[in-house]
């Protein structure tokens, strides 16, 4: 069976494709499709307060089309959050409206609560050690969620508005980078050994920069070696000589700086890349929803 996720970004918005296989209990997601689209929301809802007319029209185009996918792929069921950009946007409501009217698609905005909750549904943690204790780090356009996580529990879970769009635009003032570190550093006390858990297009990008294999480890040091050699680099080069996508060459540097910050304050030495996010925890409920739905018919 075949689910997909809309994730409206504040860089990019996203059509995950993903198939659902029971094979006697044992439940498996693979990713089918991934179509991503930079629109870039959050640099109009951050530095203007509301989303422009121009960046509405593209975010409908790219609606419609991802209806039509949803339509021909015959997904059993869909759903579409919204995050921080929208969040901001004094004309979300508007948007929202346009976008359910012209491309059919209904779109939900998600509080930073809900979007840790939906990334937590992945469950990584349920393949992981358990006498180890982790910090899953998702790094967003607009928002930056951090879970902690002991004996296969969320111990605490926070979203903070320190996103790649946002810091790429100075628009994260001192004392609230200040509090963002001190909260990591009081909340892992006590937690060691800790591993990180990172997720979010740019720290997936990183993964795939450094060569690794799967499901294998990168050291902090690793992270910043990356981080160090594609600072060396200007725009223009990271584009044309190191092939990244011009939406990717410049917040992947911003989205290093918050990793490294987060890895630094909770003195964490390792850090694993599933290569998973929200549009993969939206798949996840939306598979629990099913089979609860399905369950309660056959009673």
């Amino acid at each position: 069976m075949k689910f997909a996720a809309i994730d409206i970004g504040s860089n990019a918005v996203r059509l995950l494709f993903s198939n659902v296989y029971d094979d006697n209990g044992i439940i498996t997601f693979k990713k089918a499709e991934l179509i991503r689209v930079p629109i870039r929301l959050g640099e109009d809802s951050f530095l203007n307060g509301k989303i422009s007319p121009k960046k509405t029209d593209k975010l409908i185009t790219a609606m419609k089309a991802f209806k039509h996918l949803i339509d021909v792929y015959d997904a059993i069921d869909y759903r579409a959050c919204a995050t921080s950009a929208m969040r901001d946007a004094e004309n979300r409501w508007d948007i929202i409206d346009r976008v359910r009217q012209e491309a059919g698609i209904k779109i939900e905005i998600i509080d930073g609560k809900t979007e840790a909750d939906i990334i937590y549904a992945n469950h990584i943690e349920e393949h992981l050690d358990k006498s180890s204790a982790y910090l899953y780090i998702d790094i967003g356009g607009g928002s930056t969620e951090i879970t902690l996580f002991s004996k296969n529990k969320a111990v605490v879970s926070q979203s903070f508005n320190i996103g790649t769009i946002r810091m790429l635009h100075n628009q994260i003032d001192k004392e609230y980078w200040s509090y963002f570190k001190n909260w990591i550093r009081e909340i892992t006390k006590g937690y060691k050994p800790l591993i990180a858990i990172g997720s979010g297009g740019n720290i997936n990008k990183l993964w795939r920069m450094s060569g690794r294999k799967p499901n294998k480890p990168l050291s902090t040091a690793k992270i910043k070696n990356l981080y160090e050699f594609l600072e060396s680099y200007t725009y223009e080069e990271r584009v044309k000589v190191l092939g990244l996508n011009p939406d990717r060459a410049d917040v992947i540097i911003t989205a290093s700086k918050i990793l490294l910050s987060v890895l630094k304050n909770a003195n964490i030495e390792k850090i694993i890349i599933p290569q998973i996010g929200l549009s993969d925890g939206i798949v996840h409920q939306l598979y629990e929803k099913y089979k609860e739905k399905n369950t309660a018919v056959k009673v």
